[in-house]
């Protein structure tokens, strides 16, 4: 085989698993953006290795061997990434939005329904896509790097524990003792919101229709009428949170008031229904990115919206730069 197909085959097997490896990383690093980076520098590390590949185990064990490399030499370098509500108690809506934290402090949504492999059946896909919810992901920060990989590659991605002890350069022992560790922490994470299930999403659909109108409208009792009485909004890069249907009431007729004539466009974020917000610039001559809203639904109400203010997110989820005042609304 020439020099030139050798690595146009590298090339090609190592791409197969591009997908897959970049929801294995979003797992353990939180943030789309590094997940890229992570996946990027193992197929870089593989590419360079391929030629010394001896084919002792299956290329995709030894591309997740890298990565996972990758992402622990990653979380090494720098602190968890965390919701607000990881971070503090909640503030009175009539604090003005001020303190912040940087974008690298924060988790961050991924598009669409997560990265599935090919062969994935449809059990295996209920299970990968419940695990890619905020509420995992977030949970999954509280665990040490190590034993999150343990979590993800054996309860996610149902690998056995002897290939995880090989990937690890570890003995079964120590898995299963990191994996039970780990089931620890997680049992203890605050999880509590319902799981959506078939029967509830048409409910949900019209529940998220009503929420979306009564939104453009800036009807605002009508919007927490469709709330939780506990329910919360969270506001990342602003370290504060909401929480209490009367606190959002008086956020919302206040400082959250700048959002009135805003339209929400339709996404997926991290297996669930999502919105990009576009609020009015300001010389109101169109609407501009605002947020990444996920709301957060539970017994027929919406429990928390989160709201990404993180702009340079509107590329990923392939959202236009700016909406026409008078264009129609996207559906």
């Amino acid at each position: 085989m020439s020099e030139i197909a050798a690595t146009d085959t590298a090339t090609h097997d190592l791409e197969l698993y591009r997908g897959e490896l970049t929801g294995y990383c979003y797992r353990m690093l939180g943030s789309a953006h590094d997940a890229d980076d992570a996946v990027q520098e193992a197929m870089v590390r593989a590419w360079q290795a391929f030629d010394r590949f001896e084919g002792r185990s299956a290329v995709r064990s030894w591309l997740y061997r890298i990565a996972t490399n990758v992402c622990l030499d990653m979380l090494r370098s720098r602190k968890r990434r965390a919701m607000p509500m990881d971070l503090s108690s909640p503030a009175p809506s009539s604090t003005e939005p001020v303190a912040t934290l940087p974008d690298s402090a924060w988790i961050e949504p991924l598009p669409g329904d997560g990265p599935l492999p090919p062969d994935t059946d449809p059990a295996g896909r209920v299970v990968l896509q419940d695990s890619i919810r905020l509420a995992f992901i977030s949970a999954l920060q509280n665990l040490p790097p190590r034993q999150r990989a343990v979590l993800i590659l054996r309860e996610v991605l149902c690998w056995q524990a002897a290939e995880v002890a090989d990937l690890l350069g570890t003995t079964v022992v120590s898995v299963n003792s990191a994996l039970q560790r780990a089931r620890t922490t997680m049992a203890a994470s605050d999880q509590t919101e319902d799981r959506p299930s078939p029967q509830l999403a048409e409910e949900n659909r019209d529940l998220l229709a009503r929420y979306v109108d009564a939104f453009q409208r800036y009807d605002i009792d009508r919007l927490v009428a469709l709330l939780h009485e506990d329910a919360s909004i969270s506001m990342p890069p602003f370290e504060m949170w909401i929480r209490g249907r009367d606190e959002l009431l008086g956020w919302y007729t206040g400082w959250g008031s700048g959002c009135e004539g805003s339209r929400l466009v339709p996404v997926t974020a991290n297996a669930s229904a999502a919105f990009g917000q576009y609020k009015p610039s300001e010389d109101g001559t169109r609407l501009v990115p605002w947020s990444i809203q996920v709301p957060e639904i539970s017994g027929g109400r919406i429990g928390h919206i989160h709201h990404f203010l993180d702009t340079s997110l509107f590329e990923r989820f392939g959202l236009p730069p700016y909406l026409d005042r008078e264009a129609p609304e996207i559906s």
